[in-house]
């Protein structure tokens, strides 16, 4: 399985999707993350600790993919048109992340019309960083997303400090040393079982 995780805005939980999900990939077969975003953030969170799937560079992807089952990418931010169209014809679904705030919803918003203007249709929006009750935010977001027809996850990756946690120790969120690392991981695995069927 080839998965793209593209964030079209800064903040959204690109990276942290990308780690999560190669996690996920990773115990039903070898999984490999090609590290496509320029910051290289999932190469240092890889350099920081052990996360149990290789992460290699975007130039190196071709001499390694083979070797593996499952296949993450983790892009760079903002794509272009073409960068999206090629995206999402690369993969068997491109995971789009975003916070249900009012900024990434609108600029969610426009990169969901070039992909319609694409013709894409295996794309799937993974909302992030959810804020705890009593905000509404999430139910906000998915109601305005299900207007649109637009296709969603039912899982949504709630705002955890467990997160960070991982980052900083370079593992998946499952071994970070704070009392939500399960429930943070339970999240992904939600979503990755969705992904999996």
């Amino acid at each position: 399985m080839i998965l793209t995780v593209a964030g079209f805005k800064g903040g959204v939980g690109k990276t942290t999707t990308a780690v999560h999900l190669a996690a996920y990939l990773n115990e039903s077969g070898p999984a490999l993350l090609v590290d496509g975003d320029p910051n290289r953030s999932a190469s240092a969170w890889g350099r920081r600790g052990s996360l149990p799937f290789r992460i290699v560079d975007e130039r190196q992807a071709a001499r390694y993919a083979r070797e593996y089952e499952h296949i993450v990418i983790d892009t760079k931010a903002r794509p272009e048109p073409e960068d999206l169209e090629a995206l999402s014809d690369g993969c068997d679904l491109l995971v789009i992340p975003t916070t249900p705030d009012a900024l990434s919803l609108d600029a969610l918003m426009l990169t969901l019309d070039d992909l319609e203007q694409l013709g894409a249709g295996s794309y799937r929006v993974l909302l992030t960083i959810v804020p705890p009750r009593p905000s509404h935010d999430a139910a906000d977001a998915r109601e305005a997303l299900q207007g649109r027809n637009v296709p969603l996850f039912e899982t949504e990756i709630p705002r955890l400090v467990a997160f960070q946690k991982a980052a900083l120790a370079g593992v998946p969120v499952a071994q970070a040393q704070d009392p939500r690392a399960g429930v943070a991981w339970q999240s992904y695995l939600e979503a990755g079982k969705e992904i999996t069927g």
